[in-house]
């Protein structure tokens, strides 16, 4: 059977930041790393929400 546990503060932080660059760039231009998060936006959501989801599944993460 599937256990969850939290994620570590680590693990949340980095899926944050994740889906924040994406939101960020629908509104600010961010010079150094924007168009890289602006060509892959959807995959920075998804890789947020995996993060989070391996985080939650696995107690080392």
């Amino acid at each position: 059977m599937l256990s969850l546990s939290p994620p570590r503060l680590m693990t949340f932080l980095l899926s944050v930041v994740l889906i924040g660059l994406a939101v960020a760039s629908l509104y600010l231009k961010i010079s150094t790393i924007g168009p890289t998060v602006v060509k892959y936006r959807t995959w920075f959501c998804i890789g947020a929400y995996v993060v989070l989801a391996l985080g939650a599944v696995s107690r080392s993460l």
